[in-house]
């Protein structure tokens, strides 16, 4: 089986938490990994940001990352993408020729991808599996304060996608709810396959990684820890957490407490500098500390150098940060959103949190901060959890997917009705 996968607006090779890039980085790269090592070849189109990474980039055996030029390398937001499509599609076309390939199945993720793919499908008479990862209608529903709703031009080309690829595939059956709820999607072609977590590197270790972790990072060794993994802007909510921790400062200030947000500026409003003023406003600055996004093999050490990962998102498909926090035996304080329930086991894993309320959040992170063996005895049990979660089964239970959707004949002249 050839799949072509596509992944438009960012390319599974970037480092997740800056930018655009983020979980759905870490899901394509990793999904492409196991199909491959199953036996599955994938072919990664994402549009070329850097002309020294050449066209064709060789994973590992049966994964190639195909970088495909439209429009300029740098300058594009994720927003003026679209009008790359036509450039991006044709470029992808042209390969598939000149190299005389063909292949099975295109699996497109997220709404722009999805465009391209829907295209691709009727040219190449293949059928086409979409992941959507984030929809507008339902980001739209879980705006923060300040967010800027998607557009309703978007809201259009994913109910396009919806009302036209072969298969759907979700992280939850949350997310089965959505696509029927705001996009009228027929629930037969609405696939549940959960992401996973490398738990080969996000793993407790040994008894001593809590402290090496901290001495490495340079964070007390009897403070307590609160981590924050993400991309920083609003939907993500780091501004949630921050406001948190100053209302905790403001009631005990002695207590000994240090922050760590790892991630970089995403989004064309979102600076560093704002959530830098945040934490100077809540008088908090000098307890927490900025540090730039890391690949998997350094994240691990944040996560084991923290007491707690607080994820505190809007909106989560799946949160994979909750999930790799978890295998790392560290509990997660979570907003109870989207696929977060799933991920994180409420009050056995982890804590679960209604809304972004400030004394709320303050509470939730006081009662594991405040009560060691609740919290330790949670670090274990998240770690147990998050082997539950893997990357092999999530491939496995895909690619049985691929073989049942090709099995179906692709209807490439049915009727096109008008979308709002």
């Amino acid at each position: 089986m050839f799949v072509a996968m596509i992944s438009m607006h960012t390319s599974p090779l970037e480092q997740p938490g800056m930018g655009d890039a983020g979980g759905m980085n870490v899901y394509v790269l990793a999904i492409a990994r196991q199909l491959a090592r199953r036996g599955v070849s994938v072919d990664v189109f994402t549009r070329a940001t850097r002309p020294s990474q050449g066209e064709i980039v060789e994973v590992e055996p049966g994964l190639r990352v195909i970088n495909i030029v439209a429009g300029p390398y740098e300058g594009l937001s994720k927003d003026e993408l679209s009008t790359q499509l036509a450039a991006f599609t044709g470029g992808i076309v042209q390969f598939q020729r000149c190299h005389n390939l063909h292949y099975d199945l295109i699996h497109s993720h997220y709404w722009l991808s999805g465009q391209v793919g829907w295209l691709l499908r009727d040219l190449w008479r293949v059928p086409l599996v979409h992941t959507a990862h984030t929809l507008a209608a339902v980001k739209n529903a879980y705006l923060a304060e300040g967010d800027a709703p998607e557009s309703e031009a978007r809201r259009i080309c994913e109910q396009q996608v919806t009302d036209n690829a072969d298969a759907l595939v979700v992280n939850t059956e949350a997310e089965v709810a959505d696509l029927i709820e705001h996009y009228d999607a027929e629930q037969q072609r609405v696939h549940v396959v959960s992401p996973g977590a490398d738990i080969e590197v996000f793993t407790p270790g040994t008894d001593r990684n809590t402290e090496r972790s901290r001495r490495h990072l340079g964070v007390p060794l009897h403070a307590k820890v609160i981590a924050f993994v993400g991309r920083m802007q609003e939907l993500k909510g780091p501004q949630v957490l921050i406001r948190a921790v100053g209302e905790l400062i403001r009631r005990d200030p002695q207590r000994n407490l240090r922050v760590l947000i790892c991630g970089g500026a995403s989004g064309s409003t979102s600076t560093l500098e704002r959530y830098r003023q945040l934490a100077q406003e809540e008088g908090v600055a000098g307890r927490i500390r900025f540090i730039d996004p890391r690949p998997p093999e350094e994240l691990v050490a944040v996560y084991q150098a923290a007491d707690i990962v607080a994820v505190p998102s809007y909106n989560e498909s799946f949160g994979l940060v909750a999930v790799e926090a978890q295998a790392t035996g560290t509990p997660v304080v979570a907003s109870r959103v989207g696929g977060l329930p799933i991920a994180v086991r409420d009050n056995e894993t982890g804590v679960l949190v209604s809304g972004h309320d400030t004394d709320a959040w303050a509470d939730a992170l006081a009662s594991l901060l405040d009560d060691d063996p609740r919290r330790i005895a949670m670090g274990e049990a998240a770690a147990e959890h998050a082997k539950t979660f893997s990357w092999a089964s999530s491939a496995e239970r895909l690619a049985e997917l691929y073989e049942r959707v090709m099995q179906r004949e692709v209807n490439d002249c049915g009727h096109r009705q008008a979308q709002g």
